[in-house]
């Protein structure tokens, strides 16, 4: 892709999997949109809903179309109607074209290729990985993964993964043109003076270890194990107890887990400053899943001087560096890994913890990403006009187009 033009670039994003509350996803989106305004370009997302709409954010406008849930995903939905989004895409006349899925979504590198559009895949999970939860064999896994990502390849023009660990797929098919550009993390919300003494006593008293899991609780995210673990940790005789930040379809099958256990299912927060809280007063952060690939919430952790536990099949021990431990797969393996934390100085395991965190900041992510999209990164150019916000339509039953 050459060097944009000055005048500012509309960068349409399209991305499944996203919820309407939080996420990793949707709040990587949100700062990259932020940066990429700031950048003086136009970003556009759409995303999947229950219905047709449209809104504006400081972070670009955002269209909704319908899209069916995943079962058994607690609400996650995906862009499956074809002719809803290349209506959409028509008459955005993105100038880039940005794509955050590898499912329903994979054709539109075709469509940004037939209509002269530069367009890049962001791959922010393990395909491999993926695969091996639904329990494919791991060479079967590994087969699937390499024709899909082969199409991925050949479909779009650039490939961004942001770690190692999700490039290492890409690698072992010789893909040529696929760019390390690592997230970042909000550095102001997230600061370790955010620690709250009422609100860790709301929880654990001064002799007990504060623990907390803060991400969806489903499948891929391995939340018994943090409940497991906890169980390990009383046996050895640690006054450990669990905070579970987050809701999930899980949630009840975890309650039932937990009992007699002390755990403290907190459900969704909505209010990031209440996140940042409860992060910051923790003293390990437990991040299990092993399909993670930037974990965002661990990094939130360390932003917030509490060091973290992460799985290690996943790509966070990549992420943490020193500032946390890997843990295989297991409640004993994390249970050791917490007492191993505990045994550091407070003060240099929490000062390692920011220090780490302060490695990820947002405006390094935004101009890596701007770069790849051969967009201006200063804000030289003047804004295209933002889009007419008008709602998507849809097709009645006669198969005319009716306002959302």
């Amino acid at each position: 892709m050459g060097d944009a033009d000055r005048r500012g670039l509309r960068i349409v994003r399209l991305a499944n999997f996203v919820t309407g509350r939080s996420g990793g996803l949707r709040i990587a989106l949100r700062h990259l949109g932020e940066g990429y305004r700031d950048a003086g370009h136009d970003p556009v997302l759409v995303i999947p809903g229950e219905r047709p709409g449209v809104s504006r954010y400081r972070w670009g406008t955002v269209f909704t179309l319908p899209g069916p849930v995943v079962p058994g995903s607690g609400g996650y939905r995906l862009l499956t109607a074809r002719r809803p989004v290349e209506r959409l895409l028509t008459r955005l006349a993105p100038d880039r074209l940005e794509v955050s899925d590898r499912s329903t979504l994979r054709w539109t590198g075709g469509w940004a290729r037939a209509h002269g559009v530069p367009s890049v895949m962001v791959s922010h999970e393990c395909l491999t990985g993926l695969l091996g939860q639904w329990r494919l064999p791991s060479g079967t896994a590994r087969g699937v993964a390499d024709r899909l990502n082969l199409r991925t390849v050949m479909s779009y023009d650039r490939i961004v993964c942001t770690t190692r660990w999700a490039a290492e797929e890409f690698a072992r098919i010789d893909a040529p043109a696929v760019d390390l550009v690592p997230l970042g993390v909000d550095l102001i919300t997230f600061q370790p003076d955010r620690s709250d003494a009422a609100l860790r006593e709301r929880y654990a008293d001064d002799t007990e270890v504060l623990l907390v899991h803060c991400a969806r609780l489903s499948t891929e995210k391995r939340p018994e194990l943090a409940v497991d673990a906890l169980a390990e940790l009383r046996r050895a005789g640690v006054p450990a107890v669990l905070v579970m930040a987050g809701d999930g379809p899980l949630r009840g099958a975890l309650v039932r887990r937990a009992a007699g256990l002390p755990v403290h299912f907190t459900g969704f927060l909505p209010d990031r400053a209440a996140v940042a809280a409860l992060l910051a007063s923790a003293d390990v952060v437990l991040a299990p899943g092993p399909v993670e690939t930037f974990g965002l919430a661990g990094l939130e952790a360390l932003a917030s001087g509490t060091p973290v536990v992460v799985n290690a099949a996943s790509a966070l021990p990549e992420v943490v560096g020193g500032a946390g431990l890997a843990a295989y797969g297991t409640a004993a393996s994390i249970a050791d890994a917490v007492t191993r934390l505990l045994g550091r100085p407070e003060g240099a395991r929490r000062t390692a913890a920011r220090s780490r965190a302060e490695e990820f900041g947002w405006p390094a992510a935004v101009a890596g990403f701007l770069r790849v999209h051969g967009a201006s990164p200063g804000g030289t150019g003047s804004p295209r006009a933002e889009p007419d916000v008008a709602a998507p339509r849809r097709p009645d039953a006669a198969g005319s187009a009716t306002a959302a």
